[in-house]
This record gives structure tokens, sequence and C-alpha cells, in this order.
């Protein structure tokens, strides 16, 4: 398929833009030579970006598994409200007053979500679940900062953990150190107990873990982590398993984020947008970044907290990505939430049992919200690898899942089905696992070529990520 550059010849154009409404400002540096952008007409144009859409394979295509990612449907009524004019034809210097709803929508969610979380406060500012690490360890370490305890330095993660994790604290400038799972996927508690002491400023926990399982230990986790002068820190990527259930905060968290691109059904992928809003417990809210929203009997208004971080991004956030995400909470409601927790387990767990006729679970279920296969013995037997599986699942018009993550488990395919997809559909998907399995012992060749349906046949994907090209050259 050509670039939009290769197409079209001089002298093509599209329809004429209307004149200019505002008065020409001339650039103290202006260009040397003309912009070289593609002539082509609006036909050509149209159809080239409904050919690349008709590439593109998202949640409304079909079944789209990543694990740890989370990737449901997303309603519309969520892109409608967050197309209202009140909310899109705003601007963020505008006076407090004449954006009093879109401030509501802020304390709205953060009442609402900070229910869900059991945390007491929360900002919007992050602008992806990084994002909102990083802004949580700032939120440790400032609290550390002002009681005086410089020597808390060191901030404890699970080997099972998302890289971001130990990438967010050493940029908050802390010290990672590695704690290793036990044989059950969970956190081995007695390593735990070993590596804090005064030295410790918190722990970075994600509940269900990354392997699909909600850690018996939780409660001892945290508490032997307080007792020990740290806080405890939640990765919100799997909070779509328990919301509704179970609470962060009551599990003994003190800082949170939340996905709301991943948990409260907003779209993601692709670079964004995204949210990574940030709640915290009381004693946390004087350090939040600023401004944040209160309210009083004259209404909506921004302050900053007394000893605010200060902006860890411009204005207040990805806006309309709240906007959908209320709205998501809002239709959903109090029953609807954890229903909607409660399948995406059960969506887990049924797809586990189906696939263990074959497939080998690096963990013993009940799983939660995903599930970890281990392709080892398959890899020994056959030479078919779990990338294989994954190119095969292309041919049969099937997203894969994730791929060799977490780390700690070899040959790994992670699978997440969400809430949102039917039992016929499971059904299909698992039918086509158990197909593939077969075609490994049948025919491994067929499954190192695949996949030979799609646009694009099997790509050097260490080549492209070693040598990108990221730019294109004309001619």
């Amino acid at each position: 398929m050509k670039l939009i550059f290769e197409k079209g010849a001089p002298g093509q154009h599209l329809t004429l833009m209307p004149p200019c409404d505002v008065p020409e400002v001339k650039l103290s540096h202006p260009r040397t030579e003309p912009l070289d952008l593609p002539h082509v007409s609006e036909t050509e144009l149209t159809r080239h970006y409904t050919a690349l859409a008709k590439r593109v394979h998202g949640v409304n295509d079909g079944f789209y598994p990543l694990g740890s990612c989370t990737m449901k449907y997303n309603p519309k009524i969520n892109e409608d409200m967050a197309a209202l004019p009140g909310f899109t034809q705003i601007h963020p210097l505008q006076p407090e007053e004449t954006v009093q709803g879109c401030l509501e929508v802020f304390h709205e969610s953060e009442k609402l979500l900070g229910e869900i979380t059991g945390m007491d406060a929360m900002t919007f500012q992050p602008a992806a679940g990084a994002h909102g690490e990083f802004t949580g360890l700032l939120l440790i370490k400032a609290y550390h900062a002002h009681r005086n305890d410089a020597a808390r330095t060191k901030i404890i993660v699970p080997d099972s953990a998302h890289g971001t994790n130990p990438a967010s604290a050493v940029m908050a400038g802390f010290t990672v150190v590695n704690i290793p799972s036990s044989e059950d996927g969970c956190v081995d508690v007695e390593a735990l107990r070993k590596a804090v002491g005064p030295d410790t400023a918190g722990l970075m926990l994600t509940n269900p873990n990354t392997v699909g399982i909600f850690d018996k230990n939780i409660l001892e986790i945290t508490r032997i982590v307080h007792d020990a002068g740290g806080l405890c820190y939640y990765d919100g990527a799997n909070l779509n398993a328990v919301m509704g259930v179970v609470r962060p905060g009551d599990m003994g968290f003190d800082v949170i984020h939340l996905n709301l691109h991943k948990t409260f059904s907003t779209p993601h992928g692709g670079g964004g947008p995204g949210s990574g809003a940030v709640g915290c417990k009381e004693f946390l809210r004087c350090f939040l970044p600023g401004p944040v929203v209160t309210r009083d009997e004259s209404g909506y208004h921004m302050v900053s907290p007394e000893h605010s971080i200060g902006r860890i991004k411009d204005f207040y956030g990805n806006f309309l990505v709240v906007v959908r995400a209320l709205t998501y909470v809002l239709t959903l409601g109090r029953e609807g939430i954890p229903e909607a927790a409660k399948n995406a387990v059960l969506n887990a767990n049924y797809m586990m049992k189906l696939l263990s006729e074959k497939y080998a679970m690096a963990y013993a279920g009940p799983c939660m919200h995903e599930f970890v296969m281990t392709l080892t013995d398959l890899h020994d037997g056959t030479g078919v690898s779990a990338m294989d599986i994954a190119k095969g699942l292309l041919d049969h018009g099937i997203h894969p899942p994730t791929m060799y993550f977490p780390l700690i488990v070899h040959e790994a395919l992670m699978i997440e089905p969400t809430e949102t997809e039917s039992q016929e559909t499971m059904d299909e998907v698992c039918k086509v696992f158990l197909e593939l399995w077969d075609l490994a012992h049948e025919n491994p060749q067929a499954l190192h070529d695949a996949p030979t349906k799609t646009p694009v046949r099997r790509l050097d994907e260490v080549g492209a990520a070693r040598n990108p090209v990221l730019r294109y050259t004309k001619g």
C-alpha cells in the first residue's frame, strides 16, 4: 500500500479553504521553502484513509484479549456526552464561574471514584497510567520529606510487576528493590519482611496481580510495609476485576492510580488519550498536584493544596476522558459496577477452563480477570512458540493476547476477555486456540509461516525495533 506522499500529482487538490476570518500574523522566522505536502484530490484522500481504517483491528472489530490492558467495549453514550458543546467549546483559562459544569464533573468524579476505591481525595491531572504512577510516587516522596525522613529512599516492587513500576520509581528518585513471587504467583511474604527497613519509602503493588491472582496475604503485606514506616501504592491496572467488590483503600493502600482508559471504559491504545487519575488517603491530600476542585456555598472553585507537589501536566488533565469515565460510572451505578467486575472474572475463568484441555496454565485457578498460559512444553515438543500461536490467531481475525509477559513465565500468553464478551464469542475463540494446538503438532511449519491471510505477512520485529524507520524520505 502506498503512502499518501506517494500518491497524487502536481495540480491536484481538495476543495478550496474558506477565506481567512482572522488577521494574518507574519512569523518572525518564516519557512525558507514551502511545505512538501502531497497533492491529492479529495477522492484519493478519502479512499486512502478508508483503506487504512480497514486494516485497523480494535474492540469494535473483534475479540481483543490483551492481558493487563482491559481492552473492553466502550459504550457510545460516553462519546455522546464527551461531545456536548458545553464540554468541548471551553478554554482552560476561562474564569471558573463560567465553567461550573466542568468543575462539577471533576468534583462528582472524585466523589464516586473515591467511593469505589476507598480514597479520600483525587487529582485528574496525570495523562496516563505511568504518569499516575510517577505522580503517586511523588506524593510518597513529599510525605517523607515533609516529615524530614530523608533516609527513606527505596521502593519495593514485586518481580511480576508491570515494567512501568520500577521505571516510575527510578524517575521519582528512588532505588528499586525487587522481591520474588512465591510458587502460587503471589508476593513472597518472608522475602518482603527481609526487604523492609528504615530506608523503605513504600511498596508498589497491583491486586489482583499481573498473573491474575488475588493475593490472599494482602492485608499482611500492607501491614508489614506500614509497620516499617513505608506507604503502600496501588497500581490500578487490574482494578476491573474487583471494582465495586473490594476497595484498595480497605486493603491498606495509601495512594492509587486509576486507568480511566481501562477500568472505566474510555478508549485507549495508539498513544492515548488516557487518564491516570491519582487518589490518596486524607493525610496525603495536602500534597496533591494543584489546582484541585473544591465546593462551597458559592459554587465550585480551583485551589492549590497547602504542600502541593505542583503541576504535573498543563492545566487539569485530559478532561473529556474524565467525562467519559463519569458517564460510564453513572450508567452502571452501584449495582452495575460490581456486576461488570464479576462478569470479567467469570469470563476469564470460563476461558481458562476450556483452554486447560490442551494448554498448560502457569498457575492453578481460579483466576481473577486474566490468566497466563505457559507454552514451554508445546515449544519443546513441536518448536511452535507463543509467538507462532499469536501469529496464527491473526489468520482467524483474532487479536493476539499479551505475549511473553509477565517475564517470570516462560513462553507466556496472558489472556483477558473482559466482561463485554459473550459466551458465543469466547467459545469460538477457544475453538480456534485448540485448533492451533492441533496444527502445531500436525504441521508446525504452517504456524512458523503465519500469518498468511493478513495484508502484511510476518514482520522482522527485532529488526524493526532495533532499526526503526520513523521518517519518510521522498524518493
